[in-house]
């Protein structure tokens, strides 16, 4: 009785969950004692015992239901079903991997999202003119697709649940084996710390405007602020009835930072309403655009080597005029040459600077003499290297408004790969009427994080090694919160592999906090429903997107979807 007590998983879960870990080599002991246990009770029990079906299921949770949260949630899905695989076939006994038993029979994952909808900046952060980007939405939704599949696995959606606030983090912990930070760094920005930033009307960052543009529920507010930034009445005389779908905003607009989202804004902008009618793009947002903005300025401090864009965004404003989009790309030729430094041009030579070759060309091939601009084109996006706004400055008829960004030409100095801007004197003012700044996104902790010391306010992500937390605890981090906001939705992968292989080898080599039978699900749907959250799983998610393409609701044939704008009416469709 006692042997067979003592052999049980559940037991041998117990009995290691009971041990305190005091060391890495502790730890590692730990492991070893536990292999040994598993082994025990695999060579002395060839009954049913064996079976999975007596083993503990692995329940995960995973914060954030972006792309870090699907590809997280996929490998490891195949990670945990490829070990169980292996723990019940016969393997050589030196190979440690496969003669090991593993302690889960299965995998149950619950993607929980702060929105009722799930893609993260897929949905809310891509351009709506880069469809082919969005499609990798079909991807994520494979993985319910394929629910039912295989008994060892389930996902379930856990939308509008904010984790922090209706459900806080530690109790997560309490309730799963594992769980997974994956929300990303949609919260806060990085700053420009100049006069004039936090207190003139047309100063936004460009996550607030991509989010607008792309129909998210919690930045509906910035539409009347580019409303009134974009169609000012030029004079009291002014009849808006003049104003149509079709109409040039004689706005500028400055875009500062040159990264790959600055150049979206600028050539979501430029197209307006006619370039953009066929995306899904929401009606509100092309009425204010109406035909687009006559002038764009992207405005970074350093030279075009040292631009983070890549070769696509650039390209694509070069083909603006072609394609019939009535905008002109203008690049100066004297910005070329002053940022073509010779450490400048050892980047175009060394490891890593084909990319930044072929931008060069492409550049070079559209440069232009200043004085020589011209075109017909009523519309323009205009690149500018090498300045550095050192102050926002208000319009003279209204105080309270943007009018103009003080710029301070600046020179490259220092090494090939570490070039740094410095100023020369020499000062230039652009003239603004909507200012957009766009250096760069910046995580947050979620409430309630900060008092474990978890969170690294100078890198504005969470502490980690390789995806795990530390200290004794079930946490994992991946995606942006994790490695910072770079990269592209791919990127998310080989990151979430890495988050992926830290957990699996905490499974092998510890023992889950929850113990031998965690909550899970059922804990999670016992403290929601104690609080009366409005859950929205995934069946009720389709429910949305079916009123969101419902022929009714579209101006084209062509368009995909006229996204629900606020969270109110995405629950209620959720109901229907």
């Amino acid at each position: 009785m006692l042997k067979q007590c003592l052999l049980r998983p559940q037991t041998v879960a117990f009995v290691m969950n009971q041990t305190p870990i005091r060391s890495s080599c502790h730890l590692a002991r730990l492991g070893s004692t536990r292999r040994s246990l598993w082994r025990t009770f695999s060579s002395t029990n060839n009954n049913d015992d064996v079976n999975n079906d007596n083993k503990p299921r692995l329940s995960v949770a995973v914060v954030g239901a972006g792309p870090a949260g699907f590809y997280a949630s996929k490998y490891l899905t195949s990670s945990v079903l490829k070990r169980i695989t292996q723990s019940t076939s016969s393997g050589d006994d030196d190979d440690d991997t496969h003669s090991t038993p593993f302690g889960f029979s299965g995998i149950d994952i619950d993607l929980i999202e702060r929105l009722p909808t799930p893609y993260g900046l897929v949905r809310y952060g891509v351009a709506p003119d880069h469809p082919e980007v969005k499609n990798v939405e079909n991807d994520f939704a494979a993985l319910f697709n394929k629910q039912g599949e295989s008994q060892n696995s389930s996902i379930n959606f856990y939308g509008n649940v904010d984790v922090g606030k209706q459900i806080p983090l530690s109790k997560l912990q309490s309730l799963y084996d594992v769980v997974i930070l994956a929300y990303g760094c949609q919260a806060a920005d990085k700053r420009l710390n100049i006069p004039g930033e936090d207190t003139l009307e047309g100063v936004l960052s460009a996550r607030e405007f991509v989010a607008w543009y792309n129909g998210h529920p919690e930045f509906q507010h910035i539409g009347p602020i580019v409303e009134r930034c974009l169609w000012k009445k030029k004079s009291n005389t002014t009849n808006d009835d003049d104003i149509t779908e079709t109409s040039i905003s004689p706005a500028r607009v400055v875009v500062i930072g040159q990264g790959n989202v600055a150049l979206d804004v600028a050539r979501v902008l430029a197209k307006g309403k006619p370039g953009l009618i066929d995306t899904d793009t929401p009606t509100s947002v092309l009425n204010v655009l109406k035909g687009g903005v006559s002038h764009v300025s992207v405005v970074g401090r350093r030279g075009h080597v040292q631009g983070a864009f890549t070769i696509k965004e650039l390209r694509e404003l070069t083909k603006l005029d072609k394609e019939g989009h009535n905008v002109s790309f203008v690049v100066r030729k004297e910005e070329l040459e002053m940022g073509m430094t010779d450490a400048s041009m050892e980047e175009l030579k060394g490891p890593g600077g084909r990319p930044k070759s072929r931008i060069d060309k492409l550049l070079q091939d559209n440069a232009v003499e200043e004085d020589a601009q011209s075109t017909d084109a009523e519309k323009s996006v205009e690149i500018r290297f090498l300045l550095n706004p050192t102050q926002l400055a208000p319009h003279e008829s209204n105080l309270s408004k943007v009018g103009h960004v003080l710029c301070e030409r600046t020179r490259l100095e220092g090494d090939p790969g570490k070039q740094r801007p410095v100023g020369t004197g020499e000062m230039e003012e652009l003239p603004a009427d909507l200012v957009l700044v766009s250096i760069g996104y910046r995580g947050m902790p979620l409430e309630g994080m900060e008092e474990l010391d978890f969170f690294d306010s100078s890198s504005s992500t969470v502490v980690n090694e390789h995806g795990k937390l530390p200290g004794e605890n079930n946490l994992f981090v991946t995606g942006w919160i994790k490695r910072g906001p770079t990269g592209i939705i791919g990127t998310n992968i080989m990151d979430a592999k890495d988050t992926v292989k830290s957990v699996m080898n905490y499974l092998e080599t510890s023992v889950p906090v929850a113990g031998v039978e965690s909550q899970g699900r059922d804990g999670l749907n016992d403290h929601l429903g104690a609080h009366d959250v409005k859950v929205v799983d995934w069946n009720q998610f389709l429910r949305i997107v079916s009123a969101e393409i419902d022929t009714t609701r579209l101006r084209s044939e062509a368009q995909p979807r006229e996204k629900i704008l606020a969270v109110s009416e995405m629950l209620n469709a959720a109901q229907r």
